[in-house]
């Protein structure tokens, strides 16, 4: 029987793919099981960690922070402390992977997911494969963490709202809340009603001064981008999210999250990130040490950062799986690798884009959907060097004219290597 309901998700997710998602009603939040441990513990007057995975509009200074400080106001026989697991540009896809070094190392009692955004444009069965990975990894690891989704939105997800739908990213992750009980709250109902009812302006040109006006035409101002809300925008969400913990805290009773069958049989709770100390390195290679600018960066994020810039520069390992990618920077004077996978032919790739005037976090994808079994890796940093000015954005152009040595160079920084499955040393 569990079988041939298997079976039958994977069908209609296939349907699914080939036609539009079917949307989901739009609502403020839905309660489902609530978040039952953490209202035990505030009633117990317990101290609580809470993480916050998302993106880049969980990154910033706002929502986050401004719920954090409400947690520890309305609830003040607790202490609220947060893990800050959000880095920008980054979706569920890389979330699956880093959500054990990033959040579970850290035992967190409630765990806010926020991906709507940048999962925007991703396929709904791969976003069923990382959110339901998410909640599989997490409740392997502690049955009593809460979790909770939080859906953000961009200026082109109000036509949907305005019809009284969750985008297709949100929807996706519905199925997922639904099948496992957990609440979602979107930020974006209150948002979308404001913008209808003509007391607020979604997007608005940042003035010359660099100054962040609240209002405009006595409006208020949402963002500058069309995604990224300003401070006046931030306490929106803020105040959704206050509105709706307030009943989902409402009843205290300790309780074990049952896994139970998965919504679809291919969900990444395997998926994992593992140090380079597990792979094989060639001598080229150094681990940057914690005075370097690089890892006071981006070290919490990475089990550590090694640095080659020597062509020929190898990492090798095999591991068993269907899908491996590594955990690494791009910047200025990053140059190239080859990858090959499994002896098969060489595939270039550049550690630099059209941002990349600073280092920034990134994942190199090395291979995915391949049959589960054991694999074989080679990378090596190839000695062509990548038309950095070419790559650049127009506007990041002047910088690479102005400070040439800054990009000279082909180096490489990895900081993990990311397996659906096992590494095999």
């Amino acid at each position: 029987m569990r079988l041939m309901l298997l079976l039958l998700c994977s069908v209609m997710f296939s349907l699914w793919a080939a036609d539009p998602y079917p949307l989901v009603d739009a609502v403020e939040a839905r309660a489902r099981d609530g978040l039952p441990n953490v209202a035990q513990k505030i009633a117990e007057g317990k101290p609580i960690t809470v993480a916050y995975l998302g993106g880049s509009i969980t990154a910033a200074a706002g929502w986050r922070v401004k719920s954090l400080a409400w947690l520890n106001k309305q609830y003040p026989k607790a202490t609220f402390t947060e893990v800050h697991a959000a880095i920008g540009g980054t979706g569920s896809d890389l979330g699956v992977f880093r959500l054990g070094f990033d959040v579970l190392r850290h035992k967190p009692d409630l765990l806010l997911v926020e991906f709507a955004v940048n999962d925007g444009g991703a396929d709904p069965l791969q976003i069923h494969r990382c959110m339901e990975g998410i909640v599989r990894q997490t409740w392997t690891a502690n049955a009593t963490t809460d979790i909770c989704y939080v859906y953000t939105l961009t200026g082109d997800m109000v036509k949907d709202l305005t019809n009284g739908k969750y985008p297709p990213a949100a929807s996706a992750m519905e199925a997922v809340a639904d099948h496992y009980g957990i609440p979602s709250v979107h930020f974006g109902v209150e948002v979308t009603k404001q913008v209808n009812a003509g007391v607020l302006i979604f997007k608005a040109d940042k003035p010359a001064d660099k100054s962040e006006p609240l209002k405009a035409d006595g409006k208020i101002i949402f963002s500058h981008d069309n995604v990224h809300p300003i401070d006046a925008g931030h306490a929106i969400y803020s105040d959704v999210l206050a509105r709706q913990l307030a009943i989902l805290l409402s009843k205290p009773a300790a309780q074990t999250h049952a896994l139970g069958a998965p919504l679809i049989a291919d969900h990444y709770q395997h998926a994992a990130l593992f140090p380079l100390t597990k792979v094989t390195l060639s001598p080229a290679w150094t681990q940057l040490d914690a005075n370097d600018q690089l890892v006071k960066s981006f070290g919490n994020r990475m089990p550590g950062i090694y640095r080659a810039d020597k062509v020929g520069a190898k990492i090798s390992f095999r591991f068993k799986g269907t899908a491996v990618s590594l955990y690494d920077l791009l910047g200025p004077d990053c140059g190239q690798v080859s990858i090959v996978v499994d002896g098969g032919k060489p595939r270039i790739v550049a550690r630099i884009d059209g941002y990349c005037t600073y280092h920034r976090i990134s994942r190199l994808g090395i291979a995915a959907d391949l049959p589960d079994g054991e694999h074989t890796v080679d990378i090596i940093i190839d000695a062509g060097v990548p038309d950095k000015a070419k790559i650049l954005f127009e506007k990041n152009r002047p910088d690479l004219e102005k400070n040439p040595e800054k990009y000279a160079g082909t180096a490489w920084y990895v900081g993990g290597v990311m397996v659906l499955g096992e590494l095999i040393k």
